[in-house]
C-alpha cells in the first residue's frame, strides 16, 4: 500500500534517479580508453618534449646578450661568446654586438645588425682582451704614452667589423668582459691579445691582482720576449727609455694626488 495514499510510482522512481552516486563508482563510468590510447599520449608527450628542448636550447645558446651586465655568474669560463666588434675604445678593449648562433640564426642576412650609435648604445658588451696591456692614450689631462696611438690602430685594422669569439673568463672593476678573443684572419684562427704582443704593441699584464691568461700565459710570454729581442713596437728604442703601461698608470695616478 501507497504512502501517502496520494503518492505515485513516478515520485518513487525519481527519488530513485536522485540516488547519489559515489565518487569511485563515478570513476568505473569514465571510458579511460580515450586517455591511455597510444594514439593520443605520444603526439602530447613529443610535443611537450619539443616545447621543453627548444626553450632551453633558446635560453643557453640563442637569447642575445645586450650588455655584460645581463651575463649570469655560470656563463664565465664555461661558454664563449660570438659577434661582431662595433667599436674599438683604448687598444686593449671593444665593444661586442653578440650575435648568438651567427649565420645560421639568420645574423647577416635574416637579422640586421645595427649601425648607428642610438640603435648600438645599450646593446653592446663592453670586453677587456685578457693577459695584455697596451699603451696608455691621452685621456683625464693625462698625455699619451708612445706607441698608444700605433696600437689603437693596429686593433681597429684588425678586428673593427669583423665577427670575433670571446671566450670569458669574469667581469672586472669597470663592468667590463675580461677575454681571450679570437678573430678569423685568411682562414686561420688568431688570438688578438697574442698578435698584440708579437707586434710589440701591448705588454704582459703585470698587475699583482685580478690578471687573466686562460691557458695562455706561457705563450704571451714567449711572443713578448720575441718581440723585446726584434725590437719591435715598444721595445725599439732605449730599454732606459722604456715605461710600461703599469709603471705609467701607476706614475700618473701618484702624479694626480699630488696636485
Amino acid at each position: 500500500m501507497r504512502w501517502p495514499p496520494w503518492s505515485s510510482n513516478s515520485d518513487k522512481d525519481g527519488n530513485e534517479k536522485k540516488r547519489s552516486v559515489s565518487w569511485t563508482e563515478s570513476l568505473k563510468a569514465i571510458d579511460w580508453s580515450h586517455y591511455t590510447d597510444p594514439r593520443n599520449i605520444i603526439p602530447v608527450v613529443l610535443l611537450t618534449t619539443t616545447v621543453l628542448v627548444s626553450t632551453r636550447l633558446y635560453r643557453s645558446y640563442l637569447r642575445r646578450i645586450p650588455e655584460a651586465t645581463y651575463i649570469r655568474p655560470g656563463f664565465f669560463r664555461k661558454r664563449s661568446l660570438f659577434g661582431m666588434v662595433t667599436r674599438v675604445g683604448d687598444a686593449d678593449n671593444f665593444h661586442l654586438f653578440h650575435m648568438p648562433g651567427g649565420r645560421l640564426a639568420g645574423w647577416g642576412w635574416l637579422r640586421k645588425i645595427p649601425e648607428d650609435k642610438k640603435a648600438l648604445k645599450g646593446n653592446t658588451i663592453h670586453v677587456r682582451i685578457a693577459g695584455i696591456d697596451a699603451p696608455e692614450g691621452a685621456h683625464f689631462g693625462k698625455p699619451a704614452q708612445p706607441y698608444s696611438q700605433e696600437a689603437l690602430e693596429w686593433l681597429k685594422n684588425y678586428i673593427l667589423g669583423r665577427r670575433v669569439r670571446a671566450y670569458v673568463y669574469k667581469m672586472d672593476q669597470y663592468q667590463r668582459v675580461v677575454a681571450t678573443v679570437w678573430v678569423r684572419r685568411f682562414f686561420f684562427r688568431r688570438d688578438v691579445g697574442k698578435e698584440m704582443l708579437k707586434a710589440g704593441l701591448a705588454t704582459i699584464y703585470e698587475a699583482k691582482m685580478g690578471a687573466e691568461f686562460g691557458d695562455f700565459e706561457a705563450k704571451y710570454r714567449s711572443a713578448e720576449e720575441k718581440a723585446k729581442a726584434k725590437k719591435k713596437g715598444m721595445w725599439a728604442g732605449k730599454a732606459s727609455d722604456y715605461e710600461s703601461p703599469r709603471d705609467y698608470k701607476i706614475r700618473t695616478a701618484v702624479a694626480n694626488e699630488g696636485k
